[in-house]
């Protein structure tokens, strides 16, 4: 990939990046004027994204437009950083989803009153939990399936709780839970209640969350090799011939 062909290449990824900064920006200013909670909810954390990739485009976008090598290198270093950040966040996955397994600021986040009560609000909405009978037609076929973070934690019971499942959607609670995990408690057969005050459900929503970010990691990742390595090389080239006038 020659050096017209790599700015060509960048310029054109930070323009389209920017446009959709831009759309999501609007679909976020739309939702703060929603009546739903949910929606309302996603308000800040998706203008502040949108935002922090609108000013990286432009950076990206200006420094393959001019040719600059000091905007080129704070746009890598600034892409650098996030593409570290992702892998941190998401560089464990875990089978048993258990609040302990996540970091403090994730607890913090997800144990902070207002937060999961927005979060459950639009779990108890979602089709997670209401359509699992219509999913799973049998008990075999419940029994063998394999759940998905927010169907293991919110939808029902933990399994060490011991309550033997009747359906996809109903456990006999008659049964004596045989552990002392306080979810076993909170656990109800109500559409609206299911497990979702449980430290499960949290835990269930921090590995989808995680999983999502995981995969948005892996292209980042792919698009920095293939694309920036090459442009590392075109930044330093400049550098390297004012060096070497420098030193004449």
């Amino acid at each position: 990939m020659g050096m017209g062909t790599s700015n060509f290449v960048i310029r054109w990824i930070n323009f389209l990046t920017m446009l959709l900064a831009i759309a999501v920006i609007i679909f976020g200013v739309w939702m703060s004027t929603h009546h739903d909670s949910c929606r309302r909810s996603l308000t800040f954390p998706v203008l502040g994204l949108a935002a922090f990739i609108f000013v990286i485009s432009i950076i990206g976008f200006l420094g393959a437009l001019k040719n600059n090598p000091v905007l080129l290198w704070i746009y890598l270093i600034m892409l650098c950083i996030i593409l570290v950040a992702i892998l941190v966040f998401t560089v464990l996955a875990y089978k048993e989803y258990e609040l302990q397994d996540f970091s403090s600021w994730f607890l913090k986040q997800l144990n902070n009153t207002q937060n999961w009560k927005r979060l459950k609000s639009c779990l108890v909405k979602s089709d997670d939990c209401n359509n699992l009978s219509k999913k799973y037609k049998t008990l075999n076929q419940y029994k063998s399936a394999k759940l998905t973070p927010i169907e293991a934690g919110c939808c029902r019971p933990p399994s060490e709780c011991g309550y033997p499942a009747v359906s996809a959607s109903y456990y006999d609670l008659s049964f004596h839970p045989i552990s002392s995990n306080k979810d076993c408690k909170l656990y109800k057969n109500s559409q609206a209640t299911k497990c979702y005050n449980c430290d499960s459900c949290k835990a269930g929503v921090a590995q989808f969350m995680k999983t999502e970010w995981r995969v948005v990691a892996i292209f980042n990742v792919i698009l920095f090799v293939v694309l920036d390595s090459k442009r590392i090389k075109h930044i330093k080239q400049p550098i390297y011939r004012a060096r070497e006038l420098g030193s004449s």
